[in-house]
């Protein structure tokens, strides 16, 4: 995998890597950022979310789970001192559908996190990830 990065105008930055879409980040004002787009620490939890809500996706439709839609939420805790890595990360998984199976969404979220995130896979190694659900019937 390859990475570009580009400066647009002070903390302003454009990157893309192997699939061709750019995506732009931005620092706080503070650090003479124009506050205009995502900050790259909260890419990695929107990452994460992300790889894990594919995988579940993927996995409950080989389970061929009735599920309308997946939320995910994610509440983070940095480090007090430079850098300020992630200590603790919680993330709840809402699920909607008709008629879904517990154990079914328990596998997925299990298999998702044990096996086929990459992002959570890294991220435990920093920090302590824990994980929660809530099933809502549609």
């Amino acid at each position: 995998m390859h990475a570009e990065i580009r400066q647009v105008n002070g903390l302003t930055m454009m990157g893309k890597a192997n699939s061709n879409h750019w995506v732009v980040m931005d620092g706080p004002k503070i650090y003479k950022g124009s506050e205009a787009a995502t900050r790259p620490m909260e890419m990695i939890l929107i990452a994460l979310g992300g790889c894990l809500g594919m995988d579940i996706v993927s996995l409950l439709g080989k389970k061929k789970a009735s599920l309308d839609n997946i939320k995910i939420e994610i509440d983070a805790e940095e480090a007090k001192d430079h850098p300020r890595v992630f200590t603790r990360i919680d993330v709840k998984c809402l699920f909607k559908g008709k008629k879904l199976n517990e154990d079914d969404i328990r596998w997925a979220l299990n298999k998702a996190y044990e096996k086929y995130c990459p992002v959570g896979a890294m991220l435990s190694e920093v920090a302590d990830i824990n994980y929660s659900y809530e099933i809502v019937e549609s």
